[in-house]
């Protein structure tokens, strides 16, 4: 093996210019490849992180019985709340856990009623990863001994005709399915730049919420606030031992659609980088049928030698893969000091966030990865598309017969 190893490699080399250009191709196109993959873990952060923030969180726990009836927003108060919170924040990969109580209701206004969703939060620790306590355009955000107020966002404020100040009549249901009613002050309006965000939902503090709702020093839902988008299956699996007779669910089972656009562009790219790999590939292919008609005599000093058909055709397919891991390991450098760059500097994308809704919420500048999500698939895409590519040559140097390949000129 030693003997082929040598010997392809010595034939990588023949044509240095021509090698070099298929290298730079194929470590491009794995450079192009990370920089995209870093790029999407970064604007996934970016967007979809602040989205699961504001939606809740990347994990949700309640109590048993709250998914079959998670359609009405059940008012299930969770058993040791606090020791969910402990267990939760105890995880390295958790930036805070928080409680909530979550139900729906109406807001009034002079300008009509309107159908929200009514969320008793702790301030104090929703200021550290809630969006909307950094967004606030009037006003201010919520604090843990607010009474009978409330914080909601541009776009219901608008809708109500609305400001900072205004008193507005909010009616919900508490456990027992009576409907409460309280005149409430709007104590400051955040922005997210989506209309449609803003409207579904009326913040509180909690014990305003434990109050109206009816209980008392209890909370209906934990939410759980990841350092980083992905990790919430690793975190799900190390919780449920510790809490058992609990519903521990990430955002991927509430959210189902954020979880299909994610998705939808990682598969798009899977399939791009095949299509230029190919491309690539033909590059590969060009390289080695052109080294079998210029190297017809000496495969017939290789067969004169005695090797057979088959150890001349794995000697050209060696050196196509050859050429491949050559290609796979420039473009991981490439890829890695590139993103290592973007890691540093950071893409400054807050001129764009008014081109569509989700770009609102970008509210800093995205870091992507280092790219190594896909490292290894995309890396063995590369090595076989390049063994592929050298089987037809490969298949054509194996073919020839010695006597006539040694007359060859």
């Amino acid at each position: 093996m030693r003997l082929y190893l040598r010997l392809a490699w010595r034939n990588v080399w023949r044509h240095r210019r021509r090698t070099l250009i298929i290298i730079l191709a194929i470590g491009l196109t794995l450079s192009m490849m990370m920089m995209y993959d870093g790029l999407i873990v970064g604007f996934n952060q970016a967007i979809y992180g602040n989205a699961i923030k504001v939606l809740g969180g990347n994990i949700q726990i309640h109590a048993l019985g709250y998914r079959a009836k998670a359609n009405q927003s059940p008012l299930l108060p969770l058993a040791n709340d606090q020791a969910v919170v402990d267990a939760a924040e105890a995880n390295p990969l958790v930036q805070v856990a928080t409680r909530r109580i979550n139900t729906g209701g109406l807001i009034t206004s002079p300008e009509g009623a309107f159908a929200v969703g009514i969320i008793g939060i702790e301030p104090e620790k929703e200021a550290q990863a809630n969006i909307t306590a950094q967004n606030v355009i009037a006003g201010r955000f919520l604090a843990p001994d607010d009474g009978d107020v409330i914080f909601i966002g541009k776009g219901l404020a608008e809708a109500m005709g609305a400001k900072v100040g205004d008193r507005v009549t909010l009616t919900g249901r508490s456990t027992h399915d009576q409907m409460r009613q309280r005149t409430m002050t709007v104590i400051g309006v955040y922005d997210l730049n989506i209309p449609d965000i803003e409207k579904r939902t009326v913040y509180m503090s909690l014990g305003e919420a434990q109050d109206l709702y009816g209980l008392a020093e209890q909370s209906t839902e934990v939410g759980v606030i990841l350092k980083q988008l992905g990790q919430e299956a690793a975190v799900i699996a190390a919780l449920k031992p510790e809490l058992p007779g609990y519903e521990i669910e990430s955002w991927e089972t509430n959210y189902p659609e954020l979880t299909t656009a994610i998705s939808s562009k990682g598969a798009a790219m899977n399939v791009m980088s095949v299509v230029i790999m190919l491309i690539a590939g033909i590059g590969i292919l060009n390289l080695l049928l052109m080294a079998v008609y210029e190297r017809s005599r000496e495969i017939g000093v290789l067969g004169a030698l005695g090797f057979r058909p088959r150890q001349i055709s794995w000697l050209f397919i060696l050196e196509g893969t050859l050429i491949g891991l050559v290609g796979v390991g420039a473009g991981i450098l490439l890829g890695l000091a590139l993103n290592g760059l973007l890691r540093y500097f950071g893409l400054d994308f807050t001129a764009f966030s008014s081109l569509t809704s989700y770009m609102a919420l970008i509210n800093e500048k995205v870091y992507p990865s280092w790219g190594m999500e896909k490292l290894v698939s995309r890396a063995a895409t590369v090595a076989i598309i390049a063994a592929l590519a050298a089987l037809i040559p490969a298949r054509e140097a194996a073919g020839k017969e010695p006597a006539q390949a040694l007359h060859k000129v």
